[in-house]
């Protein structure tokens, strides 16, 4: 299992084995030690899984939510108390959100580093029947140790093997894929030269 202690320890050592750039690009581009540096220091993506039980906290949010497009509508309508409504609109929203947020809980993910990323996968290769349908590594087996590794809450293996055996299949999946997803996020856009 790698604890955040160790990621971070195997981040300075990654920083600190970075080649030099040519000085040619460095000559071309008086910026690129800046560009490099912010480019170095990049923070890995991050995801969060909310979770809330509290059904009630839920529908009221909704129901405030609602009631705040419905008032920013009617301002859009020009109608005379759109204002007021609106004003009161806020309130519940804001109320109702406090509620929401007091009974649910955020799970936090980052992103592994791809070497640590691709260990993982290379770990757990699919049995003969996955690999017979296309899977390349077993996820199933992987699951608990990809939750543990990418967390950010101190989730275990152990805590995420229990969740994912004890609850409801869709949130075992919404769990997984939380973890899973954020291995694939990207922040960039690719534009044309």
């Amino acid at each position: 299992m790698s604890t955040p202690t160790a990621r971070k320890t195997a981040a300075r050592k990654t920083a600190a084995a970075q080649p030099e750039p040519p000085a040619a690009a460095v000559a071309a581009d008086a910026h690129w030690s800046a560009t490099r540096e912010r480019l170095r220091s990049r923070i890995r993506p991050t995801a969060t899984l909310t979770i809330c039980d509290d059904q009630q906290a839920k529908k009221a949010r909704e129901a405030a939510d609602f009631q705040m497009r419905h008032a920013k509508a009617r301002r859009e309508d020009g109608q005379d108390d759109a204002e007021s409504a609106l004003t009161a609109a806020q309130a519940e929203l804001a109320a109702a959100q406090a509620a929401f947020d007091e009974a649910a809980i955020v799970l936090h993910f980052q992103a592994l580093e791809r070497p640590l990323f691709e260990a993982l996968k290379r770990k757990y290769p699919a049995t003969e029947e996955q690999a017979e349908d296309g899977s390349a590594f077993n996820i199933e087996a992987m699951a608990p140790e990809l939750i543990a590794a990418s967390s950010l809450d101190g989730i275990t293996e152990d805590d995420a093997r229990h969740y994912l055996d004890t609850w409801a299949e869709g949130e075992a999946a919404a769990l997984f894929n939380a973890a899973w997803g954020v291995q694939g996020e990207t922040r960039m856009d690719v534009g044309k030269g």
